[in-house]
């Protein structure tokens, strides 16, 4: 059977300055090559931004050392609110992104070498697992894992984005959507209590799940892992960290999967009972980008961006776009095309 989701295409965020974010996120997780950096109105968002057009600014940044990258995001007709409370572990949305590196030591010691703040010690995962947990400026959590799947060979001490950690009221009912609908079928861990590399005295439970990766898709190779770890909070209510705020407000406003076939996910989202809440339909431009996109919500609310891409850019300079809807959709892009991005 065909993968439908071929990895993780980038994580949204919120910023209130994207100049001053990206300057930080290239510094600590490397995403230095810009895919497309575009001003438009979010027209097919309104739901999710009071019911009004507001226009934004976006810059998609990726890591070529393999892995999704930042959707780095700023309105322009509004100024983005920040969360009302101090949010935890365990509350709903999107608690942490998943980076990957070679080696946290190594990681680490690139960090002190930058005089990088926000940074922990070395932490034990419930699988054995070394990781750290990295805090922006911006109070946006980050775990840096060890990863083995790599695009390339540079510089940077860490690839980008290979999952993320979600608070969810109740991890049974979270379950179907994840594992069936989105592929991650490999359970690596579900466990109860408390943890050395969370909140002391907090009982929650955690389940990492994987999705087994194949050699399909244009940018598979790129993507590689992805996982996701749901977290429930089993001590408190969890509170949601984008109540009564818009999408583009401050913080991660979204994952974002890169698929291979929409309107198959559509099915099988739709028969789980997690109908499409926007869906462009067509191809939509970005710009320098284009491709069809959707989202849905899971039982709490977070949103899962899907985009099916249309166009890519690789040599803009000579104006060299790939027009990707006239290619076989399980045939992976060769390296030599993709690390013309960048």
């Amino acid at each position: 059977m065909s993968q439908i989701l071929t990895g993780i295409q980038q994580v949204g965020i919120g910023v209130s300055d994207i100049d001053e974010a990206w300057k930080w996120y290239r510094t600590a997780f490397g995403t230095d090559v810009p895919v497309f950096d575009d001003e438009a109105e979010a027209k097919l968002m309104r739901q999710y931004t009071g019911n009004e057009v507001h226009s934004r600014r976006a810059v998609l940044a990726l890591n070529m050392n393999g892995g999704g990258g930042f959707e780095i995001w700023q309105f322009k007709s509004r100024e983005p609110r920040a969360c009302a409370f101090e949010h935890r572990i365990g509350d709903l949305g999107i608690n942490a992104v998943k980076i990957k590196c070679r080696s946290v030591q190594s990681t680490l010691l690139h960090y002190k070498e930058n005089s990088l703040s926000g940074v922990s010690t070395r932490q034990i995962a419930p699988d054995k697992t070394e990781h750290l947990w990295v805090k922006d400026p911006y109070q946006n959590l980050f775990q840096v894992v060890e990863g083995n799947s790599w695009f390339s060979e540079r510089k940077q001490s860490t690839g980008g984005v290979c999952g993320v950690i979600i608070g969810v009221s109740n991890i049974d009912k979270a379950l179907p959507l994840y594992s069936s609908a989105l592929g991650f079928s490999e359970t690596v861990y579900n466990q109860s209590g408390t943890f050395s590399d969370l909140e002391p005295g907090i009982h929650y439970r955690r389940v990492l799940l994987r999705k087994p990766q194949k050699d399909e898709g244009a940018f598979s190779r790129l993507f590689g892992h992805i996982d996701i770890e749901l977290i429930q909070d089993l001590d408190r209510e969890p509170r949601k960290i984008f109540e009564h705020r818009y999408w583009g407000d401050l913080g991660f406003i979204h994952v974002c999967f890169d698929v291979n076939n929409m309107d198959r996910l559509k099915e099988l989202c739709s028969g789980l009972g997690y109908s499409f809440t926007v869906d462009s339909a067509n191809t939509f431009d970005m710009g320098e980008a284009a491709g069809r996109f959707s989202y849905i919500e899971d039982p709490d609310g977070t949103l899962i961006e899907f985009v099916q891409a249309h166009k890519l850019p690789l040599l803009k300079n000579l104006g060299w776009y790939l027009n990707i809807k006239k290619r076989k959709k399980k045939k992976p892009l060769p390296d030599w095309m993709l690390k013309t991005m960048g």
